[in-house]
Formats: structure tokens, C-alpha cells, sequence
């Protein structure tokens, strides 16, 4: 028996992960007590997740409803599984810079501490699985702001001199920045994730995310741009604009096309690797042309208004240089673009806005 355990199993890249490694013919065990009603309310419980892939999957599925914090929980649970554990994906996290600072000690034992009882139960009952963290660009904190930025119409772009004008690499430092107590606590858990590589000869890789998106995505005020986007331009729901003219620039990258990363690397793993990845030059957008993307592809005006303040610590400009796991893994190809990845969303979340549009 060949088994992916999987953390957030039931959150959009989890639940990604689930359904693509129970295709291959893995069984999946997942670990998600739905976590995310309780950071953003009841419209962002992954509960609809966790049932559908119990439907589609039957008993290749196994659910552990239970919290990444508690360590007799997972030790019990990793020492069950032992050596059948094939891959660990470790997707569950706290993902909000603006929540973090209301809780920081509960942000940090999710982000740091559920992310060392899980690597440390790895090592113990497993040691030969390949270890995936759901890192982000957060671990940079705001430097990339610092950049030399250029502003157009509808966007900041860098200046295309900069070394940096295909994107942004993991040479960035990661020192003398503001991160916020979310960037700080998944700094962390990166830095673990690295040593259990480094240190103990563990197949382990951080991903550094840009905006991580899909149709499974329970997009909130909080955490989940372009589901959030796209379920407020469908139902009416007013949307605020956070600082930077509404020109700042993310880039999305879908939760199936990372899912292809996370197996390149489980088929031929590396110790203690850093990637970043996101839609790069791809997939981007600004706030500004995302919101027309929505608009276009919904027929609905979107019900914005703008606030000269910006979130702390958030980026002006972002998009990932994917070119490193690219030379690694020449193989995975992106396959959908910010138009796309909406368009998607769109279509697949119809019928659970429905009760919502007015």
C-alpha cells in the first residue's frame, strides 16, 4: 500500500492533492478539522470540500478530523501508517497577514509548530517519504517593494532593466524586512523545512507561492484574491481596494498546475530545496485588470470602492521566476492563465453563489 498523507486536505491545494495522487492509484489519508471557518466564518468552511471528495473517491479517501497542533495525534497516526507513508503534503496553515496579528500565538503554533510535529513524525516513521510545504513569497516580507518599480496605466510593472524583469528569484533575502506575524511564523516553518533537508538527509522542498488559486478555492474577505474577486463581482457584495492606485500585481498560479510541481518532486525529490512559484510571467494580473477579467467574464459590474491605505507589508509588485524548478523539472508546463483560472471559478462556483446574488 502506497499512501499520500496530506494536511489541509479538504483547503484548495489539499484538496487538489487528494484528488490527483487518488488517481494515480495512491490511497489518501487527510488531515483537515476545518480551520479556515474558524479564521474567516462559515462562508469559508471547506466542509463542502471534505464531502465531495469523500463522494468522488470513495474509500481511496481516509479523513482524520483533527488539529496539526496536536502532536500525540499525529504521532499516533504516523507510527499507524509507518513506512506506507509514500509522500507528505503539507498544505494546512494559517494563510491571513491580517488575522495573524489578532491571534499571533495561534498563527504561529499552526504556521510553525503543526509544521515541525509533522516533519519530525516524518523523520521518525518515515523518513524515506518526500516532504512538500506549502511555503509563500511572505517569507520575503516587503522587500520586494523596494524594487524599482515603474507605474502604467492600469499597473506597477519593474523596470525592465532589473535583473529581476522576468520575475522574482530565490536570491531575494529574506533579513531586514517587514513580514508581518504571518510572513514571521511561516519563515519559520520554511526554515524547518529546510534544516530536516539539510540536516537530516530528508527529501524536502519549500514552495514559495505566489497567489495560490483554483475552483476549489473558499475565497474570503480575508484570504483567496481571485475567488473572493470573482464571488463578490458575481453576487454583488461590495469589494474594497486596498492602496497602490489598485495597480498592484500578484501573480496566480492554479492549484493544478502546482499539484504537477508537487509530483515532479515526489518523483525524483531533492533535500532541502527552495522554490519559487507562481504564474510568473504567464499568469499575472493587477487588482485593476483582474477586476475587469471578473467583470467580463460574469457580465456583472463589481461593486468597488477604493482605500488609500494599504495592508501592511503587502507587495506592489509580484511575480515569481520559476525558472529554477524549471531547469530541476523540465517537464511541468503551466497550463492556465489569470483569464483562465477565472473563467473556471467562475463557472464551477455558480451553483453555490447562487443563494447569494442580489
Amino acid at each position: 500500500m502506497s499512501i499520500a498523507l496530506i494536511t489541509g486536505s479538504a483547503g484548495l491545494i489539499g484538496s487538489e492533492a487528494t484528488s490527483f495522487f487518488a488517481n494515480l492509484g495512491m490511497d489518501v489519508v487527510g488531515i483537515d478539522n476545518d480551520m479556515r471557518s474558524h479564521f474567516f466564518g462559515a462562508e469559508a468552511s471547506t466542509a463542502w470540500n471534505q464531502q465531495r471528495l469523500k463522494s468522488e473517491l470513495g474509500s481511496t479517501y481516509r479523513h482524520s478530523n483533527f488539529d496539526i497542533r496536536d502532536t500525540d495525534r499525529i504521532n499516533r497516526l504516523f507510527a499507524h501508517l509507518g513506512t506506507d507513508i509514500a509522500l507528505v503534503i503539507h498544505t494546512a496553515a494559517q494563510p491571513s497577514h491580517d488575522w495573524a496579528a489578532r491571534d499571533p500565538h495561534m498563527d504561529f503554533s499552526v504556521n510553525a509548530l503543526g509544521t515541525l510535529n509533522l516533519l519530525e513524525a516524518t523523520r521518525k516513521f518515515c523518513p524515506d517519504a518526500p516532504f512538500i510545504f506549502t511555503s509563500t513569497n511572505k517569507v520575503y516580507g516587503d522587500t520586494p517593494n523596494r524594487l524599482p518599480l515603474i507605474e502604467l496605466d492600469t499597473r506597477w510593472e519593474i523596470d525592465p532593466t532589473h535583473e529581476y524583469r522576468e520575475g522574482i528569484d530565490e536570491r531575494m533575502s529574506i533579513d531586514q524586512t517587514l513580514h508581518s506575524l504571518f510572513g514571521a511564523s511561516k519563515v519559520a516553518a520554511d526554515v524547518l523545512v529546510q534544516e530536516y533537508g539539510k540536516y537530516f538527509g530528508m527529501k524536502t522542498a519549500c514552495f514559495r507561492g505566489g497567489c495560490l488559486t483554483g475552483p476549489n478555492h473558499s475565497g474570503a474577505q480575508l484570504h483567496g484574491f481571485l475567488a473572493y474577486l470573482m464571488r463578490c463581482t458575481v453576487t454583488g457584495r461590495p469589494y474594497t481596494v486596498f492602496g497602490y492606485q489598485g495597480k498592484q500585481v500578484r501573480d496566480n498560479i492554479h492549484s493544478a498546475d502546482l499539484i504537477h510541481c508537487f509530483h515532479e518532486f515526489f518523483q525524483n525529490p531533492r533535500s532541502g530545496e527552495v522554490y519559487n512559484i507562481g504564474g510568473g510571467r504567464f499568469s499575472n494580473a493587477s487588482m485593476m485588470e483582474s477586476i475587469e477579467i471578473c467583470e467580463q467574464v460574469s457580465g456583472r459590474k463589481l461593486n468597488h470602492t477604493y482605500k488609500e491605505e494599504s495592508r501592511t507589508g503587502d507587495h506592489i509588485w509580484w511575480i515569481s521566476d520559476t525558472s529554477k524548478f524549471s531547469q530541476h523539472y523540465p517537464a511541468w508546463k503551466q497550463r492556465y492563465n489569470v483569464k483562465a483560472i477565472l473563467q473556471q471559478i467562475f463557472e464551477n462556483s455558480m451553483d453555490r453563489w447562487a443563494a447569494a446574488v442580489v
